[in-house]
Parts: structure tokens; C-alpha cells; sequence
């Protein structure tokens, strides 16, 4: 396993993202003009997605809002991540043949002054995203309180909806860091095999320790992507090897959902994914700042579903 090894992001994959980034740099215009405010590698939200149901379909896969009671004797990380491989494993999915992946999800995103150090809460809100099982067609983003700008580059094939919605380019080169549920299919099960591609292929800031970057990719691939049942059961299995993962007693999704906390810190910062206690159902992902306690990205997984087409729910 070469845990050393950081390529460059492809010219295809800077073409991907263009449309994303282009939103965000106009979501975040206000900050960006106070000198040295960033996103925090919280949350990158690159378009990827994730399969669940559509209208007459069955969905296998809604997440339980209620969570069950504690165990009365102590478990450990690697218990309650192979519980929820366990439980993953036991699920099954429709064949998503020529449909549309659709996610619901609440999110929010933190800001950091580079110059002050100063943290600033992103404002919750609805994401919903579409996209090609096989990537092969243009797919939809919607977000709460995102405008389209009021300028947009000529010729420009994929613009920006009146009603706020934007169009993202077909993925054709999906990796393990822009999926699609097509490209997870043909992910080892194995979990030692997968993490090694994780370790292979890590992502996010660079600045931070590669171990950590692994964990964030797992947490990026549960909560933008829904991938087959063996293959999610792998994913946690494979989160249980990283070291300096650990337990939280309780911890909490964008919506309020308590449940499990599997986590890891880095850099001052606590990533945690968050499980139902019940269920063993993955709800969302947080990250809080250690020192100060303050959440700086959150998420909460409310819909997962195979659609017929873009925008339907």
C-alpha cells in the first residue's frame, strides 16, 4: 500500500468541478473580498451522487430518523462499523439501468479567515442533487438561498436556471473521488483492497496527514454517493483500519438525528460520522473545531432514490 503517493488532479477532473466551483465562488463572493477567507475541507460537495428510489420503485434504503436504545455494555469503533456492515450487507438495490441517482440532504458549509483564524458557521440548508447512473448525461443541482450569476461566460453549455438550479456536465472519467454509481459497482469488496485504493488516490488538503485524507474520503463516498450494498459494507469496514479512528458515545447529523459518532481528527478539527444507534444506518457527517466546540460543516442524508429523470423527487 503506498500511502505516499498524491497525484495531480487530471485536466478532466478540473473540467468537472468547473461548473461547482463557479457556484460556490459566487455563493461565497462577500467573503472571498475580506482578504483570506476559505472554505474549510469540510465538506467538498465536487458533484457526485447517490442512487435510491423512484415513483412505484421500493426503496431499501431510507434512513431510520429514530434512534434506537444504547447497548448496556461498551463496544468499540471497529464493533459498531462492523454492525453497520453488517447491516448495509443485509440491504439490497433495484437495478438502476438507465435511471438518475437523486440525493435530499440538509448541509452546511464553514468559512475560515486565513489572516484572523476566525471560523464562520455556513447557514443550513436543502441540498438536492441528480445524476446519471452511468454519468454519461448532464445532471442537476438545487440548493437553497444559491443564486445564478448574474454574468455567465459565452457559450457556456451548461448555465445557470432562473430558479437557481444549475446543470453539472456529465461525469465520463469517474474516480474514486467523483463517482458514479456505475464506477462504485466495480470497487473491491474487499476491505483491505479498498482501503489501499483510498490510500492510493487521497484527496482534500494536502497539508493534512494522509491517514486523515483516507478517513474524509470515506466519509465524501457515504454521504455524495450511495454505492452497492457489499461495496458501502466494505467502506466502513476499510474506516475501521485507519488509525486514530475513534468512538463518540453521541454525536449528531444536520437534521438533530442523534446517533454514534466514528471519528478522527486532524489539524484541530474532529470529522465524525455519524451512525444510528438502532439501526446502524449512516445519518451525516460533522466537523467540529476541537478547541472551541463550534460545528464548521455538517450533513444530513434525508432521501436517497433511483428517479426516471432530471428534477423529479
Amino acid at each position: 500500500m503506498n500511502r505516499e503517493h498524491e497525484p495531480v488532479l487530471p485536466a478532466d477532473r478540473h473540467q468537472l468541478l468547473r461548473g461547482h466551483l463557479m457556484s460556490e465562488i459566487s455563493r461565497e463572493n462577500t467573503v472571498a473580498e475580506n482578504t483570506a477567507a476559505r472554505k474549510r475541507p469540510v465538506r467538498r460537495y465536487g458533484w457526485v451522487a447517490l442512487p435510491a428510489l423512484a415513483g412505484g420503485l421500493a426503496l431499501t434504503v431510507l434512513l431510520n430518523t429514530g434512534g434506537g436504545a444504547a447497548p448496556a455494555a461498551a463496544v468499540t469503533v471497529g464493533q459498531v462499523l462492523d454492525r453497520a456492515a453488517a447491516a448495509a450487507a443485509a440491504r439490497s438495490l433495484p437495478q438502476p439501468d438507465g435511471k438518475y441517482v437523486y440525493v435530499d440532504s440538509l448541509v452546511a458549509f464553514g468559512s475560515e479567515n486565513l489572516a484572523t483564524g476566525e471560523t464562520t458557521p455556513g447557514t443550513l440548508h436543502r441540498r438536492e442533487a441528480w445524476q446519471a447512473v452511468d454519468g454519461t448525461k448532464p445532471g442537476l443541482v438545487k440548493e437553497e438561498g444559491w443564486q445564478a450569476p448574474t454574468k455567465t461566460k459565452p457559450g457556456d453549455p451548461y448555465p445557470a436556471n432562473p430558479d437557481g438550479s444549475r446543470p453539472t456536465e456529465p461525469n465520463t472519467t469517474p474516480s474514486v473521488h467523483s463517482p458514479t454509481y456505475q464506477f462504485l459497482e466495480g470497487l473491491p469488496t474487499d476491505p483491505e483492497v479498498l482501503l489501499g485504493r483510498l490510500y492510493d488516490a487521497p484527496s482534500g488538503d494536502k497539508q493534512l496527514p494522509v491517514d486523515q485524507r483516507a478517513f474524509e474520503t470515506v466519509g465524501d463516498l457515504l454521504t455524495d454517493q450511495l454505492a452497492p450494498p457489499a461495496v458501502t459494507a466494505a467502506l466502513y469496514r476499510a474506516a475501521a483500519r485507519i488509525p486514530g479512528v475513534e468512538l463518540l458515545d453521541d454525536s449528531v447529523d444536520a437534521s438533530g438525528r442523534h446517533g454514534w459518532g466514528v471519528a478522527r481528527t486532524a489539524d484541530g478539527v474532529r470529522t465524525e460520522l455519524v451512525f444510528d444507534r438502532g439501526s446502524y444506518e449512516f445519518l451525516g457527517e460533522r466537523s467540529v473545531e476541537v478547541g472551541s466546540g463550534a460545528v464548521v460543516g455538517q450533513s444530513a442524508m434525508l432521501t436517497k432514490a433511483l428517479v426516471d429523470r432530471v428534477g423529479e423527487r
